[in-house]
């Protein structure tokens, strides 16, 4: 199915920018639903504005996959299947919550009755699969079970009596970058930007499921928070550019062939990718290695792939009613960035060596919202701003300035693994000075910088699980190097004698 690719309007556009700048201006007083579709019924701004309440948003599950320490060949197509199976468990879950939000919040036996103990049981079951595969591959594996409960809680990105929202820590595990404080107008401590309502139109999908109000900050509110590790005498500083477009062509799905190979809908949200064509969750190496790629360099049949950014204002995009989609709670205009920008670059403190072909790289992490902060990654800025990094808000860019993503991938590689159990391992970022741990080598670090003609928010969102009220602290980037040898050999050359090359 081909992306509608949208040109905003500008005026309609900046009249939601100027109704969400008066709202923020109250202090941060009510909670802003910029999620509402264009089935919800009744007003936009009677959907977007509710009263402040410290109610119950989302389900928090224990993450399976960081607790498995390995996955033999012969087990992984069993445990993959298993893990994206759990993910389903959770937003069917999470839909069924939605939609009895009211009566379930009146009674909590109920919704433990309802919700979470057929949940247990299911996650159970799951955990009980994954665990004989793994003794039939000859891994023995300790007892999961622990695992299985899972909690609701509340929209507490805020944290209660802070009004800055607390420490901002920027890259998380990235060298120790972006260590300011955000200062931002979080003082929403808690609310729950939901509809708390039965049923919300536009084929039944969760409404009001994020982002809220205290999720955006304005930029200009923001100090620089920039630290880059002091470049030593064996620097790598060149860098290598690679131009793939941006997604022009509309490829999109709601796949991950690295976190769920061969189950479709995997990720439960929709990607943008550039590069490699043949990306799906059914994608092989070889089919990877023979697709189309969208690079001007044709060595390059890498994939680069990232949630779409949806326009929440009102109107649906043509998967309103699929999965990925509205079926998925993501709805609204998908967003084609206006700049993608591929660098990789080297390393403050070394030479870098070649990374292996079909090397998977995830950063970020699609479930920071429950997880916590240890594997997030996200950068948000604006144009003109970008010595600002905001990690768990949105930003709210000035006038004449656009929305910025960027990400900075794991840049030390173990030397023998293109992935692991947990996709995280066998790659790490360097330390505050720039070095890679024992045991590891620096690789080229790819950086991505995604930039968006979109008005300040309220009114935009990553897309996300169901689950993770479309927190901006879920953004994530994926990578799977399918570079020629040659074109390979090029990059690491360019970068080690301190050129620039694309």
């Amino acid at each position: 199915m081909g992306r509608t690719s949208r040109k905003r309007s500008t005026v309609a556009n900046r009249a939601i920018a100027a109704a969400a700048a008066l709202i923020l201006g109250g202090g941060g007083l009510v909670a802003v639903n910029v999620y509402a579709s264009a089935g919800e019924g009744g007003s936009g701004q009677d959907q977007r504005i509710q009263n402040a309440g410290r109610q119950m948003s989302t389900i928090d599950c224990p993450e399976v996959v960081n607790e498995l320490t390995k996955v033999p060949r012969r087990a992984r197509a069993q445990v993959d299947r298993e893990l994206a199976r759990m993910d389903s468990q959770i937003t069917a879950a999470y839909k069924k919550f939605v939609d009895n939000k009211t009566k379930l919040e009146r009674d909590p036996k109920l919704t433990e009755r309802k919700i979470l103990k057929p949940l247990k049981q299911k996650r159970l079951a799951s955990l009980k699969r994954i665990r004989t595969a793994l003794k039939r591959a000859g891994h023995w594996q300790k007892n999961l079970d622990s695992l299985a409960p899972c909690t609701m809680r509340p929209d507490d990105s805020v944290n209660e009596g802070d009004p800055g929202g607390g420490q901002n820590g920027g890259q998380g595990q990235n060298g120790g970058q972006n260590a300011g404080q955000d200062g931002g107008q979080g003082q929403n401590a808690g609310q729950d930007g939901g509809q708390g309502g039965d049923n919300g139109g536009n084929g039944g999908q969760p409404p009001g499921n994020g982002p809220e109000a205290s999720d955006f900050v304005d930029i200009e509110s923001i100090e620089p928070n920039i630290q880059q590790p002091q470049e030593q005498e064996q620097a790598s500083t060149g860098t290598f550019t690679t131009e793939c477009g941006r997604n022009e062509n509309g490829l999109f799905n709601s796949d991950n062939v690295i976190a769920a190979p061969g189950v479709s809908n995997g990720a439960h949200h929709k990607h943008d990718y550039v590069g490699n064509q043949a990306n799906n969750a059914f994608a092989s190496d070889d089919d990877l290695a023979n697709g189309e790629t969208t690079c001007n360099e044709q060595g390059d049949k890498s994939t680069y792939y990232w949630p779409v950014i949806r326009l929440q204002n009102g109107q649906n995009e043509d998967d309103a009613n699929e999965d990925g989609g509205g079926k998925d709670g993501n709805v609204g205009e998908i967003q084609t960035p206006s700049e993608v920008t591929l660098q990789f670059v080297g390393s403050a403190t070394s030479k870098v060596t070649a990374m292996p072909r079909f090397l998977r790289i995830i950063t970020g992490d699609a479930k920071a919202f429950v997880n916590g902060d240890a594997n997030a990654n996200a950068s948000w800025s604006c144009t003109g701003f970008e010595d600002r990094q905001l990690k768990d808000k949105y930003p709210i860019c000035p006038a004449g300035s656009q929305v910025v993503r960027s990400f900075a991938f794991q840049s030390c590689w173990d030397g023998q693994n293109t992935d692991s159990a947990n996709h995280r391992t066998h790659v790490a970022f360097a330390d505050e000075n720039g070095q890679c741990q024992e045991g590891f080598q620096a690789i080229p670090q790819l950086k991505q910088r995604i930039v968006y003609d979109i008005p300040p928010g309220p009114g935009f969102a990553v897309d996300s699980f169901p689950e993770q009220l479309h927190k901006p602290i879920t953004d994530h980037g994926d990578f799977i190097n399918v570079f020629d040898d040659d074109v390979m050999t090029k990059m690491v050359d360019c970068i080690n004698t301190g050129k620039e090359c694309n």
